[in-house]
């Protein structure tokens, strides 16, 4: 699993003033967790989208603040609701001796014989909670959907393959993944209901037909 790292720096700056440091291209955060408070930070904006993309919120980021080196959770980002950009953080100080319950994005790949057939592939669940030592906690679930052949087939919870130490949260027949079969609408029904107007037609001119006929009696 790649090593990811981030730099970090204190900060002493809060509210309006913050404006400024992002434009600088700096991130505010808090770092708190496992027998520590919480202490405000920067991180460089660019920096923290590069390991955002790729640790989610299960895999561990080494964060360097002023020499040390504290491992982390990204626990939270706030998002700016119109440029949908991260403006802030939380990075979580985790226990690497304790189990920790975190989502962890599933990763679909493969080519399923049953779409091929025509069928729509139906993805139940993106993520899925799991139970894990921080260490060992996976970035992505990678789910093959080969094995999916027949409209009869499905991925369950069970099938997934789980890295060493990780417990997934989910019934084991949870379904994952299955392939729908696309129904057409078949000649004769199409038929039908092309009849079925054509009598409701001329059902309606004869109705008219007939208005006009007693009209000119009257």
């Amino acid at each position: 699993m790649e090593k990811l790292k981030l730099k970090a720096e204190k900060r002493d700056i809060f509210g309006k003033p913050l404006v400024k440091a992002r434009n600088a291209g700096k991130m505010p955060a808090v770092l708190y967790g496992s027998g520590r408070g919480t202490t405000p930070i920067f991180v460089d904006f660019a920096d923290f989208k590069k390991i955002w993309s790729k640790a989610g919120e299960s895999a561990v980021v080494d964060l360097e603040l002023h020499q040390n080196v504290v491992q982390v959770l990204i626990y939270d980002v706030d998002n700016d609701p119109i440029s949908r950009q991260p403006r802030h953080a939380d990075f979580y100080a985790a226990d690497m001796t304790k189990e920790i319950t975190a989502s962890v994005p599933l990763v679909f790949i493969g080519e399923s014989p049953a779409v091929k057939l025509g069928g729509v592939l139906v993805k139940v669940l993106y993520e899925i909670e799991v139970e894990a030592l921080p260490k060992d906690l996976p970035q992505e679930i990678k789910t093959d959907i080969s094995v999916l052949e027949s409209f009869d087939d499905k991925i369950t919870i069970g099938d997934l393959k789980l890295s060493e130490g990780v417990k997934a949260l989910l019934p084991f027949n949870e379904v994952v993944a299955l392939v729908e079969e696309t129904k057409e609408e078949s000649f004769d029904t199409a038929q039908d209901k092309e009849q079925i107007n054509m009598e409701n037609i001329e059902v309606e001119k004869k109705g008219k037909k007939q208005e006009e006929e007693e009209s000119k009696t009257e």
